[in-house]
């Protein structure tokens, strides 16, 4: 055990004394970090376990020339079969609310490219009315938060401002439900 991790075990077992009665357990510890304690000390006072002067090393024997960088190849080249698709580098989080505040777990939210027409990304939103998507870098997108009886909230999100996540809050609205006719 390191000299410094017995110092710490010390310093924890002090607030001990002050409380009363020691129990057995600690009193275990404090007698076997006091052991240690003594032992470091004693071996650091002894001639025999002094540090020897260092050895002269011998010198490294000559190595091969290396590949010039222009003909090292710069990317080991992918494994038959496995696809090879950029790691997404922007990670959109944010948490639904209700109208009165409230997380909302289980809302659809959806993501897609502003140029494009068709969502590329979707989850829902956790117990807590969080969610998180990870998109590639460089775009612009739109993200879309949906669920039943209320209106749909768009957020438009760029990632080429050199940020590396965007955290979004959305309050969800209910649908009003305009009444056009009268009670019979």
């Amino acid at each position: 055990m390191p000299f410094l991790a017995v110092l710490g075990i010390l310093a924890n077992l002090r607030g001990h004394l002050t409380e009363g009665p020691i129990p057995a357990d600690i009193r275990s510890r404090m007698t076997t970090a006091v052991l240690l304690l003594f032992a470091i000390l004693s071996f650091a006072g002894n001639p025999a376990f002094a540090q020897q002067p260092a050895q002269p090393v011998a010198p490294a024997p000559p190595t091969l020339p290396s590949v010039p960088p222009a003909t090292a190849p710069s990317v080991t080249p992918p494994a038959k079969g496995i696809p090879t698709k950029p790691i997404p580098g922007y990670l959109i989080i944010g948490t639904v609310f209700n109208e009165n505040a409230l997380s909302f777990p289980g809302v659809e939210v959806r993501v897609r490219r502003k140029d494009e027409k068709k969502y590329r990304w979707q989850t829902a939103t956790n117990s807590r009315g969080e969610f998180a998507l990870r998109v590639p870098e460089g775009h612009e997108y739109e993200v879309l938060v949906r669920v039943k009886k209320y209106q749909d909230q768009t957020r438009a999100v760029t990632t080429a401002n050199g940020d590396t996540q965007q955290r979004l809050s959305i309050k969800l609205e209910p649908v009003s439900s305009a009444k056009t006719g009268a009670k019979p």
